[in-house]
């Protein structure tokens, strides 16, 4: 009698773990260094939007399947080739298969910026530091932007611009901590509290003092960020709107995009230089 009722389980405990393998609405089911679930819900289907992000969309055809080669030279800060081949497939499982590699990066003091405004704002530096890494969007309209404050290394708002003025980053016990160089203290993302807690759009600031609400995290090279009182379809979804502000989107990626504003996923990225 026992053995029978063993057996018997052995569908439901199956059935229950195929339902904690499927991606939500509007939610992630795909794309480099993702190891969440890859099948969506009934209705839905798995789009690829770029090769670091596919995402489930009502009615949508199976995802495409892509497999992503990396070769490196021998060059101990040579950044790694990546070349992506995509083809239809008539399910809406994606199978995501990653080379991934971490340059090593030269212990030998970086050059440094010297950021406008005062000696309070440190001396950032422009060639990556060892346990640090940039942070980039990798699709278009703002492919290869970079996570940033204006000035370089000054408490404000937190911006998605120009290489050039690219920060350092990591993420520490839920916090993104921001490099400002040498003896100089850290910075942290800090997110907008909302009163409202269905608002699309959730500012984001540079300060001296650590965030309080939500925690950060990467999920393989993706930045993400959670809150126990906002049920995100998409913890990896941002916006970049007017002037390169970089804000949290609170609802779906791609979809009712606040007017002037772009979705992006934003990426670590561990060149020795921040570049195009």
């Amino acid at each position: 009698m026992k053995l029978s009722q063993a057996t018997l389980s052995v569908p439901f405990l199956a059935a229950a773990a195929a339902a904690q393998a499927t991606a939500g609405p509007y939610g992630q089911c795909g794309g480099i260094d993702y190891s969440g679930p890859t099948a969506c819900g009934s209705g839905y289907g798995c789009t690829s939007l770029n090769a670091y992000y596919f995402q489930c969309y009502p009615g949508a055809a199976g995802a495409p399947t892509t497999s992503t080669t990396t070769t490196r030279s021998s060059s101990s800060t040579s950044r790694p080739t990546t070349t992506t081949t995509t083809t239809t497939t008539p399910t809406t499982k994606v199978t995501t298969t990653t080379t991934t590699s971490t340059p090593k990066v030269t212990t030998t003091p970086p050059p440094t910026t010297t950021s406008p405004g005062g000696g309070s704002q440190g001396s950032v530096p422009t060639t990556l530091q060892d346990g640090w890494a940039w942070v980039r969007a990798v699709a278009s309209p703002n492919f290869h932007s970079y996570l940033q404050a204006k000035p370089t290394g000054a408490p404000g708002p937190a911006y998605l611009d120009s290489h050039t003025s690219a920060g350092q980053f990591k993420v520490s016990a839920g916090q993104v901590v921001y490099n400002r160089g040498g003896s100089t203290p850290p910075l942290y993302m800090n997110v907008e509290n909302p009163a409202d807690k269905t608002q699309r759009k959730l500012r984001t600031t540079f300060s001296a003092t650590q965030n309080t609400y939500g925690a950060f995290a990467f999920q393989g090279d993706t930045l993400t960020w959670s809150v126990a009182d906002i049920k995100r379809p998409n913890e990896a979804a941002w916006l970049v709107c007017d002037k390169q502000e970089l804000f949290i989107n609170t609802g779906a990626y791609l979809y009712q995009t606040p007017e002037g504003c772009f979705d992006q996923t934003i990426h670590s990225y561990g060149g020795a230089t921040a570049d195009l």
